[in-house]
C-alpha cells in the first residue's frame, strides 16, 4: 500500500480516505488492462549503450512500441499489405494481410493511450480511452461510408457488438468456469446492469426504424421518415453515451474501477510511463494513419475476397472482421477470466459493445448525414433480430452476479448459430439506393401524381383527393427512392 504522502483522496467514506488505484490515477480502464496481458517488458540494455541521445531515445521508443507486445510477429503484415496493394498482388491477399496488420495496431493504440493518460490524469485519460477504444471499427466505418457501402458499415458494426456479447463474453465465462471449477466466480452486477440498460436503449433505437419500415406503408412514405427517425434516435443515443461517460468517469467511477491485485493480495506498485508524452502522441497519430490506410484496403478488397473465397460479404463483415481485428482485446479478456477476474472480462466485453452500439453506430449516422449519405438504423429483419436476441440472452445471463462454464457455453452456442446463419446467407453487398432530387415544378407535379396513383391503387386515397395541385415554387424539394 502506498504511503499517505502519495495517496490521492477522492472519496471520503465513513471517515476513511479511499485512495485511487493506479488504474484510476492513469485513466486506465478494463479495455487497457485486457490489452496489457499481451505486453512484454523490453530489455533496453543494448539500446542504453548507444552514445547519441536522440538515436538512443528513438531506438528505445521503437523497442517499446514495436517489440513491446507479444503480437509483434504480425507487424510484417503491414508492409506486406501495402506492397501487395502497390504491386497489384491478388486483392484477397491484400484483404487478409490488412486484417492481420490491424490486430497488433489495435493493441498498440490501447498501449499508447494508456501512456498518454499517465501525463494527462484520469479524467482526460478516461475520455481518451473511451474515444480510441474502438478506433479501428470507426475508421473502417468512415471509409466504407465514403465509398457508399452502407451495408458494409452496418454489417461490421453489428458484428463487433455480437462478437463482444457472445464470443468474447461467452469464451471468458466458459474458460473461467473450466479453470475455476472448484470455486464460484463472482462479479459486480452493478456495472453489468448499467451496460445492459444502455444496450437495451440501443436496441430500441434500432428496432423502431425497422418496425416503421415494415409497417405496411409504401416505401415512398417510409424512406424519408425512417431516415429522420434514425437521425433523431442517433442524437438521443449520443446524449445517453455522454451521460454514461459522466457516470463512468465522475459521479460513479468506483463502479468501473479496474483493480488488479497480485497473487498474494497486495496491490501492485504504481506503473510509470515508458515513453514521453509527445513521443506517445506522435506514435498514436502515426498508428492511426496506418490503421486508416489498412482500413481503406479492407473496405476496397472485401468484395473481391468474398468472391475468391466463396464467402458472403455479410459473413466476412459480421464474423471474420471483428474476430481478427479485436483479437488482442479478446485474448486479454479470456486471460483475465482464467485468473478469476471476471469484472475485467465483463468490462471489456460489455464496455466495448456499449461503446459501439451507443457511440460508433450513431456517430456514423450523424457523419453520413453531414456527408449527404442516407444511412439509417434499419439493419434489416435478420440482423436486428440477431442483435435483439443477443442482448436479451446476455442480460439474462448476467442477472445473478455469479458465473459458471454453462453460461459461457450457451453464449458461444448462440454465436455459432448466428455465424452459421450468415455463413449460408449469400446476400450480396447491396449498393446504396439512389436518391433523386426533383427541383422543378414539372418534376414535382409528375412525382406527386405518381404517388397519388399508387395511393389510389392501394386504397389509401379517395377519389376526391386523386387530383393534386402542383406547386410552381422551384425551391420545393422531393426525395424519392428510385
Amino acid at each position: 500500500m502506498a504511503s499517505n504522502s502519495h495517496q490521492e483522496p477522492w472519496l471520503l467514506e465513513n471517515g476513511n480516505i479511499k485512495t485511487l488505484s493506479k488504474e484510476m490515477r492513469h485513466g486506465r480502464t478494463h479495455h487497457n488492462m485486457s490489452s496489457s496481458s499481451l505486453r512484454k517488458k523490453s530489455d533496453l540494455k543494448l539500446v542504453s549503450k548507444v552514445p547519441i541521445t536522440c538515436l538512443r531515445q528513438l531506438l528505445a521508443n521503437l523497442q517499446e512500441v514495436i517489440l513491446g507486445t507479444k503480437l509483434s510477429v504480425l507487424f510484417p503484415a503491414i508492409p506486406l499489405a501495402i506492397a501487395a496493394e502497390i504491386y497489384g498482388f491478388g486483392r484477397p491477399w491484400v484483404f487478409a494481410l490488412s486484417l492481420l496488420g490491424l490486430t497488433p495496431l489495435a493493441e498498440r493504440v490501447s498501449f499508447l493511450t494508456e501512456q498518454i493518460a499517465c501525463y494527462t490524469g484520469p479524467t482526460v485519460g478516461g475520455l481518451l480511452n473511451a474515444t480510441c477504444g474502438n478506433a479501428t471499427e470507426l475508421i473502417i466505418a468512415i471509409f466504407a461510408l465514403s465509398e457508399h457501402k452502407i451495408a458494409l458499415v452496418k454489417y461490421s458494426l453489428l458484428g463487433s457488438i455480437l462478437s463482444n456479447l457472445l464470443l468474447v463474453l461467452g469464451t471468458s465465462l466458459f474458460c473461467g468456469g473450466i479453470a475455476n471449477l472448484r470455486r464460484e466466480q463472482n462479479y459486480d452486477r452493478r456495472q453489468a446492469d448499467v451496460n445492459s440498460l444502455l444496450l437495451l436503449l440501443a436496441l430500441l433505437c434500432h428496432l423502431l426504424p425497422t418496425l416503421f419500415r415494415h409497417s405496411g406503408a409504401l416505401p415512398e412514405f417510409t424512406v424519408v421518415p425512417t431516415i429522420q427517425l434514425s437521425r433523431a434516435s442517433s442524437i438521443v443515443m449520443l446524449l445517453a453515451y455522454t451521460a454514461y461517460l459522466v457516470f463512468q468517469l465522475w459521479t460513479h467511477r468506483q463502479l468501473f474501477e479496474a483493480q488488479e491485485e497480485s497473487e498474494d493480495g497486495a496491490e501492485n506498485e504504481e506503473e510509470v510511463p515508458v515513453i514521453g508524452f509527445w513521443s506517445g502522441f506522435v506514435w498514436l497519430v502515426g498508428m492511426t494513419i496506418v490503421i486508416a490506410v489498412l482500413s481503406e484496403y479492407v473496405v476496397a478488397t472485401i468484395e473481391d475476397a468474398s468472391d475468391s473465397w466463396g464467402l458472403s460479404v455479410s459473413f466476412l463483415s459480421i464474423i471474420l472482421l471483428p474476430i481478427v481485428g479485436n483479437a488482442a482485446e479478446h485474448a486479454g479478456a479470456v486471460i483475465f477470466a482464467f485468473k478469476n477476474k471476471l469484472d475485467i472480462s465483463l468490462g471489456v466485453a460489455l464496455g466495448s459493445a456499449t461503446q459501439i452500439a451507443m457511440f460508433v453506430v450513431p456517430l456514423c449516422v450523424v457523419v453520413s448525414w453531414i456527408m449527404g449519405i442516407h444511412m439509417d438504423l434499419d439493419f434489416n429483419t435478420l440482423e436486428t433480430t440477431s442483435l435483439a436476441l443477443s442482448i436479451i440472452v446476455t442480460a439474462f445471463t448476467l442477472q445473478d452476479g455469479t458465473s459458471h462454464y454453462m453460461k459461457g457455453l450457451v453464449l458461444l452456442l448462440c454465436y455459432i448459430v448466428i455465424a452459421a446463419c450468415f455463413f449460408v446467407s449469400k446476400t450480396p453487398l447491396r449498393k446504396p439506393s439512389k436518391h433523386r432530387q426533383l427541383r422543378t415544378s414539372d418534376d414535382y407535379s409528375r412525382s406527386l401524381k405518381r404517388l397519388t396513383g399508387l395511393c389510389a391503387l392501394r386504397g389509401h386515397c379517395s377519389d376526391e383527393h386523386s387530383s393534386v395541385e402542383t406547386s410552381t415554387d422551384a425551391t420545393d424539394l422531393l426525395v424519392l427512392r428510385v
